[in-house]
């Protein structure tokens, strides 16, 4: 804007430099001297921290892992015969009765040697009644003979000895005589010896008798021969493989097919050693197939191997399943939840506050009075996302949660609760 006529514009005379430095310090300076004022009040009460408490709540403890339905039972049904196989019965998936016809193997053979065993019994036994009936009979009447010729000769003898006192025949005759009565005796000494031979306790008797058991043996061997060309199941269950089809020349004890034995159902995992001291028989699981994830079902534990995998450091646990589902079959894969251990109202922590986890000198950090101090802790069920503090803290103890950062003992900290 122009000024008046007759009135000059007047400058301020200039300020000395080292005013202007002077507040430009003061203007900066006021500010950096409240930050570090800031700075050391927030440094005395330490750096801020995540924090958890200490709390009690029921816990259970769990070990899951993956497993398979166990086949109580696994036979492996060979022929006890070598031959040609003619029919095969069963197919795999089949459920066999005990006595079912699985494989039957070409018995002409078999047949032949059964049909010749059935006629040396006949003989046999023919002899044997022949002696029992025909032989009785004859040495019964030829020993009745045999005294009737003796008594004969006898009297003979008598009346030849009579007559040679008299002088009323030769000597020649007398010993005629005496050879008679020897010759009747010998005769009745012979068949006394075949009627005692045949009757039930004689040689002749006893001879018949074991050549009809020989036979009979022998009959029975015939019978087991042709038995085995018809191989059976011996017990109830499902056909698992087969491996044999008609028409098939197999050698004796080769595996024809693969039977699982009906029994109670059965799953088992290997559980690590570690785990070993806190699995018991008895304990409850659920489990359920991977092929069907929403049917679960219950299990428990049956028995637990005594010996330890080396290679792999498990152990073997079976489980009983109380009420088996219609879909499970051996060998399939199963998921298993084991509880292990159980406490009403624990004293609980979080587990990622905890830690030396996996050492025998598990520790935390607590705040107390603003203050971090250490604990040491006994550690008991270790649970889903929480362990149960033995010994070691109080109930509502602040547990600082590990974040990658050092604390010391006895540092000031801020606590920030979760």
């Amino acid at each position: 804007m122009p000024l008046p006529e007759g009135v000059s514009r007047r400058e301020p005379a200039s300020a000395p430099p080292s005013s202007r430095w002077a507040r430009r310090v003061l203007q900066i300076g006021v500010p950096v001297a409240v930050l570090a004022g800031i700075v050391v009040v927030v440094s005395a009460r330490g750096p801020v921290v995540r924090t958890t408490l200490t709390v009690r709540k029921d816990l259970e403890q769990h070990i899951v892992a993956s497993g398979r339905v166990r086949v109580p039972t696994r036979v492996q049904v060979a022929s006890q015969v070598s031959g040609l196989i003619v029919a095969v019965a069963a197919v795999e998936g089949q459920h066999v009765r005990a006595g079912d016809l699985l494989v039957r193997i070409d018995d002409a053979e078999a047949l032949a040697a059964l049909s010749q065993a059935k006629a040396a019994v006949a003989q046999a036994r023919a002899r044997v009644d022949q002696l029992r009936r025909v032989g009785a009979i004859v040495t019964t009447e030829a020993l009745r003979q045999a005294h009737t010729s003796v008594e004969r000769a006898e009297s003979e003898l008598a009346r030849a000895q009579t007559f040679a006192k008299a002088g009323g025949i030769a000597q020649t005759e007398l010993d005629e005589a005496v050879r008679a009565v020897d010759i009747a005796r010998a005769q009745r000494a012979v068949a006394e010896a075949q009627q005692v031979s045949s009757s039930p306790l004689g040689a002749d008797s006893r001879i018949a008798l074991a050549a009809l058991h020989t036979a009979e043996a022998q009959l029975q061997g015939a019978e087991v021969r042709l038995a085995h060309t018809r191989v059976v199941a011996l017990q109830d269950g499902v056909i698992l493989t087969r491996s044999c089809e008609p028409g098939d020349v197999v050698p004796a004890s080769q595996t024809l097919l693969t039977l699982a034995a009906d029994g109670d159902t059965q799953l088992f995992f290997q559980a690590d050693e570690r785990d070993i001291g806190s699995i018991a028989v008895g304990q409850k699981a659920v489990a359920a197939a991977d092929g069907y994830p929403q049917q679960v079902f219950d299990a428990a534990v049956l028995y637990i191997a005594p010996s330890i995998d080396p290679q792999r450091g498990s152990v073997e646990v079976r489980l009983g399943v109380v009420s088996p589902p219609a879909f499970l079959r051996p060998e399939m894969t199963v998921s298993i939840d084991l509880t292990v251990g159980a406490v009403a109202q624990a004293r609980t922590l979080a587990s990622n506050a905890l830690r030396g986890a996996t050492t025998a000198a598990p520790w935390v950090y607590a705040v107390e009075d603003g203050r971090i101090a250490r604990h040491d802790v006994t550690l008991g069920l270790r649970g889903e996302g929480a362990v149960e503090i033995v010994d070691g803290l109080d109930d509502g103890a602040e547990i600082v949660v590990p974040d990658g950062r050092v604390l010391t003992d006895g540092q000031r900290v801020r606590p920030e609760r979760e």
